[in-house]
């Protein structure tokens, strides 16, 4: 397991979300983010400083809403996990980072938007306690796989989770 570091970022997406299905059936989406901070300079005139490309991917229910709601260009807000691996590849090793996403929205100082509510889903008796889609904390956490644990309340019908019944 590597270093988890919370972190929030402000940017746009450079591309559209890329929303793919694993083995087990759980939804992931890879979004590519630019940071780019911007600056005034002496002369009064603002501008743009270098940006900075963060790789984040979502997982479950957010991943499919963020496939759905946004879209290449969009300011978004992210909140989540800094998660750190190393891997070897042609005999060197290499790091790489990604965020693993809790909280994914339209930054809305730059325009507005409307919210539609997922609807609920009718679910037996029969699912697991850690919930329907999500990963059983006892499989090891892949890179192309959710984390072992999940980052958001499991959404399951009559289950309280912190307090609140679902």
């Amino acid at each position: 397991m590597g270093t988890r570091i919370p972190v929030s970022i402000n940017g746009n997406l450079v591309a559209d979300p890329e929303l793919s299905y694993g083995e087990s059936g759980i939804a992931h989406a890879k979004l590519r983010i630019a940071v780019n901070q911007r600056f005034q300079a002496a002369d009064g005139t603002w501008r743009d400083g270098i940006p900075v490309f963060h790789n984040v991917s979502a997982f479950r229910a957010l991943a499919e809403n963020v496939a759905a709601s946004l879209k290449k260009g969009d300011p978004v807000t992210v909140a989540g996990e800094l998660e750190f691996r190393s891997y070897e590849k042609d005999g060197a090793q290499h790091e790489a980072r990604r965020i693993v996403a809790e909280v994914v929205g339209p930054d809305l100082r730059f325009g507005t938007s409307s919210y539609a509510r997922t609807p609920k889903v009718n679910v037996g008796t029969s699912v697991a306690a850690h919930g329907p889609g999500q990963t059983d904390p006892g499989v090891a956490n892949g890179w192309g796989t959710a984390p072992a644990h999940p980052l958001s309340a499991p959404s399951v019908a009559g289950v309280s989770v912190k307090g609140l019944q679902i």
